[in-house]
């Protein structure tokens, strides 16, 4: 199982990162990857905590599997937690391979649909459509949903300590990014136009994470209050 789980890993980045790099650069001529020099500190520890716990998860948890099997003695100066594979059934951990793969697929397949304004992080300089259709009309971030629902697969196919604190991390700092980084961005460049997206679509699953819209008048007297300074207090 720990192979696979590193396959899967492997796909993973091959699949909805690399590659996908590689298209963008044909059709776009950019490579579409927008890591600024302006971020801010949250916006680049989420990004590290987002790949370290992807590495904890997809990486650290199947080698340390393969490296002490269940009932093999743990090596000497090795903390045993670190290495002790959660009794999870064989069912389930094939449910969560095939959670994996869906994930890959999934990731890969609402890049596809972001088109032109696919990147990875933001770039002000740039303008770009906001896209609505396809898994966009369901979720608000279908691309991290679907890598939570890789890291979650991963998490169940080879279950232990380290894989649980990598999903949690990279939960953690995908809510992080969203919310402090990509949604003040999103609001920013497209206005009205994404409040009104943000008011009935959730932010990672159906429904949940929404923003109901303000009535006209509070929206413009919170404009003006921000304007002025004030707290409206």
């Amino acid at each position: 199982m720990s192979v696979a789980v590193l396959v899967l890993t492997a796909s993973f980045v091959a699949v909805p990162l690399a590659a996908r790099i590689v298209v963008n650069r044909r059709r776009t001529g950019e490579l579409g990857v927008r890591f600024t020099r302006a971020a801010g500190a949250a916006q680049r520890w989420a990004w590290a905590a987002v790949v370290a716990g992807g590495g904890l998860t997809g990486v650290l948890a199947p080698v340390a599997e393969l490296a002490a099997p269940a009932g093999a003695a743990v090596p000497r100066g090795v903390p045993e937690f670190l290495l002790a594979t959660l009794p999870v059934p064989a069912g389930l951990r094939l449910v969560g391979l095939a959670l994996a793969v869906a994930g890959v697929v999934s990731t890969s397949a609402a890049q596809s649909a972001m088109g032109a304004s696919w990147r990875i992080d933001v770039d002000p300089s740039r303008h770009t459509p906001l896209v609505t259709g396809g898994p966009f009309a369901l979720v608000r971030n279908p691309v991290y949903t679907a890598a939570l629902i890789w890291a979650t697969g991963q998490t169940l196919a080879c279950p232990s300590a380290v894989s649980l604190t990598g999903l949690a991390v990279m939960t953690g700092a995908l809510q992080v990014l969203v919310r402090r980084v990509e949604e003040p961005y999103l609001a920013r460049l497209h206005g009205d136009a994404y409040r009104d997206y943000t008011s009935h679509v959730g932010r990672f699953l159906p429904r949940l994470g929404t923003h109901p819209q303000l009535p006209a008048n509070a929206a413009q007297r919170r404009a003006e209050s921000a304007r002025g300074g004030g707290t409206g207090g």
